[in-house]
């Protein structure tokens, strides 16, 4: 015989952690349920102190495994004082015995014995133990109303009818009364009257309106009439009509404050959905619900009011992501109107099955809307046109080759040969590279046509230029440079868009360090001026002895060819960077060993309120 220790070894486990509670509560419910282990106080004492910390999609999945084991009564009844979504799917499943079941009837919820109710499996003790709780199941609970001692109505004994059958069955019971006093079998116009007068919109009519001719301090002392005396011969009689004619007149004298007209809302600006295996909408948030939901990734044609372009189709039947694809929604909603939609798909972690997309959409910009009319100044050229129209025909096939070489690359289809994994490693990074130098298109583009969506925001220079110098290590050590930012730079603040800032960055001092050698050092300055923040760059030695003007135009030979360079070129990336500067109200200088970014800072006042607070 061996004696199994599983339960004492889990119970010795560490529970401080959040991945050791979670893993205790798992092993002890799997010991329990399959009975491996006995349910014991100790053993539901210990899931009762782990049960705060667990989250509920792993007490829900734990209820849910119970279902291909024998939980015991112990077990049963421990699941069933969690929320219903937990308990539900044990009070389904769970076999006990019917006096197991009679004794754990009086602990469970309403709702706890409805999802018993349901069954057709238990024993008929336990069925004739659930009609036993009819009267306190199917009972809607309400507060009782708050009553005043003035509202208290005696109502005489010679009033009540008494039956003078002594077995016979009691009234029906009235409508609670405001006195516990009043007996249930009163008139039925007194126990009305009492409930009418109860309402709160019945009491402020009954306390403002008053009869034709009555005055209103009468009127007042009429509202709530005074307690009837028990040695009165008969209650007092309350006329439905009286009240009509008070609730009239309260109405029609009541002065109605001016309201504001409510401001009309504005319309959303991107939403979030996800789909099932088959490309239908399942889940829609951030709009109205009733015109997505059941639309279909999978069809180019008009579906109802909706209709999607053939990207998403496209990337549907590749099982890849997709970006920027038309949807169309007609119709009333805050929906209605068009999108740009862009998703992922979803692959099912153990199996590796694809269960579907998830992804946001958004309103199109300015520049996507081809009925938009733009101001004559600005206006776009058909040059600028035909590069977005480019840009976009690139980016959805470079999007779909940098997937699927992840796919290869992390084996998620399944075993993959060393030499094909480094293949794909080596697509996914060219296919990231080349969608960087489409991203610069499209920012030439916007720049030319006058297109670009910046938003006014605070960027904080220091943390901007400590993130990029970080996301630029690897490039630095593959060239064999250093770039360091002044750690004498003061605090500063730029006034523009921190996605067009960054963005501004992030591609110049890539640039420069991508021309850098070995052994060099570049190093990056800040200086806060009267409205500016100025941002100096060293000039790497390649590229110093080369004036402003050939600067701009330069293209090393062979320059693609060395990894992380370019691929449109240095003297193309400067000059972005030089328009870039000019969009965000900034300007980029060419010095012969500094390369200066001038951009607005923000107000002064607000600089200063920086500076104190780092002090």
């Amino acid at each position: 015989m061996r004696f199994d220790d599983s339960l004492k070894t889990v119970l010795s486990a560490d529970m401080s952690t959040s991945f050791g509670a979670q893993s205790t509560w798992r092993q002890l419910v799997d010991l329990m349920g399959r009975g491996r282990g006995p349910s014991n106080g100790e053993a539901l004492a210990c899931l009762r102190a782990l049960r705060p910390d667990i989250p509920e999609p792993i007490r829900a999945s734990s209820a849910r495994a119970l279902a291909f084991a024998a939980p015991d009564a112990a077990l049963v009844g421990f699941f069933a004082e969690d929320r219903l979504a937990i308990a539900a799917p044990v009070l389904r499943t769970a076999t006990l015995d019917a006096d197991d079941w009679l004794a754990l009837l009086p602990r469970l919820t309403p709702a706890g014995r409805s999802v018993l109710r349901h069954r057709r499996d238990l024993p008929p003790a336990v069925g004739r133990g659930l009609e036993s709780f009819g009267s306190t199941d199917f009972v809607l609970g309400h507060p009782e109303p708050a009553v005043s001692s003035d509202a208290v109505v005696a109502v005489p004994v010679d009033a009540v009818a008494v039956s003078e059958d002594p077995v016979a069955s009691p009234p029906a019971a009235a409508p609670s009364a405001p006195s516990p006093d009043t007996p249930l079998s009163a008139s039925p116009f007194m126990t009305l009257g009492m409930i009418a007068r109860g309402l709160p919109f019945v009491a402020e009519a009954l306390r403002h309106a008053a009869e034709p001719g009555e005055p209103a301090s009468q009127a007042s002392d009429t509202a709530m009439p005074e307690p009837v005396s028990t040695a009165s011969p008969a209650p007092e009689r309350f006329e439905i009509s009286d009240l009509v004619k008070r609730i009239d007149a309260f109405n029609r004298d009541r002065v109605v404050p001016e309201v504001a007209p409510a401001t009309a809302a504005a319309p959303p600006e991107a939403f979030r959905y996800e789909t099932d295996a088959a490309g239908v909408i399942r889940w829609v948030d951030g709009v109205s619900r009733a015109a997505l939901i059941g639309v279909s990734v999978a069809h180019a044609a008009r579906q109802g009011e909706v209709q999607i372009d053939g990207v998403a189709v496209g990337g549907y039947r590749r099982r890849s992501p997709f970006e920027a694809a038309r949807l169309q929604v007609g119709g009333l909603s805050n929906a209605a109107g068009s999108w740009r939609v862009s998703g992922v798909p979803v692959f099912d972690e153990g199996s590796g099955r694809f269960i579907g997309f998830r992804g946001s959409a958004r309103r199109p910009r300015r520049d996507e809307m081809a009925e938009l009319a733009v101001a004559p100044d600005k206006a776009n050229s058909p040059v600028s046109d035909s590069l977005r129209q480019l840009v976009h025909e690139l980016r959805t096939p470079t999007n779909a080759i940098a997937g699927f070489a992840e796919l290869i690359e992390t084996e998620l289809l399944g075993p993959v040969a060393p030499t094909y994994r480094d293949r794909a490693t080596t697509i996914r990074r060219q296919a990231s590279d080349l969608l960087a130098a489409i991203d610069d298109l499209d920012i030439a583009a916007r720049i030319e046509g006058h297109a670009l969506d910046l938003r006014p925001t605070v960027v904080p220079v220091l943390p901007l230029l400590n993130a990029v110098v970080h996301d630029l290590t690897p490039l630095a050590a593959l060239r064999g440079a250093h770039v360091m930012v002044d750690p004498s730079a003061g605090p500063c603040e730029i006034a523009g868009d921190d996605r067009a800032v960054e963005r501004l960055v992030s591609r110049l001092l890539a640039t420069l360090v991508s021309a850098s050698s070995k052994d060099e050092m570049l190093m990056v300055g800040v200086e806060a001026t009267a409205g500016e923040v100025c941002i100096g760059f060293d000039r790497p030695r390649s590229l110093a002895v080369h004036a402003a003007n050939i600067l701009l135009s330069i293209d090393t030979e062979r320059e693609h060819e060395r990894e992380g360079a370019p691929l449109l070129g240095t003297g193309f990336a400067l000059r972005l960077a030089q328009n870039f500067a000019v969009e965000l109200g900034g300007h980029l200088a060419f010095g012969p060993d500094r390369l200066t970014l001038r951009l607005p800072a923000v107000a002064t006042e607000r600089s200063e309120r920086v500076l104190d607070g780092l002090r």
